[in-house]
């Protein structure tokens, strides 16, 4: 008789592939119907999944039959405990998953490398206390006279190791119980949702949104036309709210994004000091250390002591981290009267006056200054920030490298396959502890 596969050393398994279409067999030996899904319960990222139970198809209807009902899954069979079954149509419960319909050809985040992988195969594995989904196959099958094989290959990737992408709501809470994506950082989320298709994307976003804060450094670190794309699915008041929360030069770039019936809507629902903010830079030219620069930074008078400065920049934290790199020193006018860097700050004396220690002449470009310019400058003076002043020496912001960078990479570049990054192992000794005796590493 057949029956599943069993790795030397390990525990039965079964491909999801093997399963499907595979006859439904009575005790009796009779074929009662045919395997249509196999159904899993999700029990947070800490536990494999466990299998419940298959739908089948009996007589042309879609039936559940539990794991309590059948006697034996095998690799070409599911035999029953009984010579009857109960023909009540599928529900879908709290916490369930159809291994055909939500994983299998669907993609998952692969976590440690931060990235959309598709699933081709699922291996599941009789623990002795239960059948669990052990394993997924990420691997492309080969193809036969131009179909895809399905032979139940080897399936080596731990489902731990991925988050999955499923879509309906009876699973969401389980799903949303791992909080792994607070662990990704904001640009590897922007990664993910440029490369989601609208599905996948709005999942991604609904996990996001659950943390304000990170939902604004995402939308920061996206393509402009995704996160135009984004932004114009989303009602007035969330758009608004979003970019409040948002640098102002990054909330200027989007708003001049959307479609014009919605700026001026969108602007008065915004917090009215963001709001200030962002007009201010929409008059300048985008492409202009104006239109580049941060509106938010840390200055001082140049009688205030070291440790005066070091605990305004320690006190900022709702400015861009590379703005902090230099303390600006202005005169009762606002008008630049010198920079000192941090590590100047820091290795000084804590009650030497930032007068005494600030570079008096330092350099800085007009709000009109291209970006060209700029980025020369930094080039040449190996800056990380520069100053950005009016007519009368006033300061209006800072640009920063990263704004420049930002602004500099070709677009091709931007659409070049990123080099593979070292992936980091994300699972611990205790996690490697629980995994099934049949894995393969």
């Amino acid at each position: 008789m057949s029956t599943s596969e069993t790795p030397a050393g390990g525990l039965p398994v079964i491909h999801l592939s093997q399963l499907l279409r595979a006859p439904v067999l009575a005790r009796s030996g009779e074929t009662v119907g045919r395997v249509e899904d196999v159904i899993v319960r999700l029990r947070g990222a800490e536990e494999y999944p466990l299998l419940t139970g298959i739908v089948a198809g009996v007589g042309g209807r879609r039936v559940f039959i539990g794991s309590k009902s059948i006697h034996e899954y095998a690799t070409d069979r599911v035999i029953l405990a009984k010579n009857k079954i109960d023909l009540r149509g599928f529900e879908r419960r709290d916490g369930e998953v159809l291994l055909r319909a939500d994983v299998l050809g669907h993609r998952l985040i692969d976590v440690a490398a931060v990235e959309l992988v598709r699933a081709y195969d699922v291996e599941l594995e009789d623990t002795g206390a239960g059948w669990v989904l052990a394993r997924l196959d990420t691997r492309r099958p080969p193809l036969l006279f131009g179909l895809i094989k399905r032979s139940g290959g080897h399936a080596a990737r731990d489902w731990k190791a991925f988050e999955p992408l499923i879509g309906h709501a009876r699973s969401d809470a389980v799903r949303r119980m791992s909080g792994r994506f607070g662990g990704f950082k904001p640009a590897e989320i922007a990664d993910l949702l440029e490369d989601a298709d609208k599905a996948e994307g709005g999942e991604i976003l609904d996990r996001v949104r659950s943390d304000p804060e990170l939902e604004a450094d995402v939308f920061e670190e996206l393509d402009p036309d995704k996160a135009s794309q984004l932004l114009d699915r989303m009602p007035d008041d969330e758009v608004a709210a979003l970019l409040g929360r948002m640098r102002a030069d990054d909330a200027a770039d989007a708003i001049a994004d959307l479609r014009q019936s919605r700026r001026r809507r969108v602007l008065d629902l915004m917090p009215a000091p963001q709001r200030t903010k962002v007009i201010t830079l929409m008059g300048f030219n985008p492409d202009s250390a104006g239109g580049l620069m941060n509106v938010d930074f840390v200055s001082c008078a140049a009688t205030a002591t070291a440790g005066t400065a070091l605990a305004l920049i320690a006190d900022a934290r709702t400015v861009q981290p590379e703005a902090l790199i230099k303390m600006h020193v202005v005169d009762e006018d606002k008008r630049l009267a010198g920079v000192v860097s941090v590590i100047t700050l820091l290795q000084a004396d804590a009650a030497e006056s930032v007068g005494a220690l600030m570079d008096s002449d330092p350099i800085r470009v007009g709000s009109e200054a291209d970006l060209t310019d700029i980025a020369l400058l930094m080039a040449d003076f190996n800056l990380y920030s520069i100053p950005v002043v009016d007519e009368q020496d006033r300061m209006l912001g800072v640009v920063t490298v990263d704004d420049v960078l930002e602004a500099t990479v070709p677009e091709d570049w931007r659409r070049r396959e990123p080099a593979p990054r070292p992936v980091r192992d994300i699972t611990s000794d205790e996690d490697n502890a629980s995994v099934p005796r049949g894995e393969t590493t």
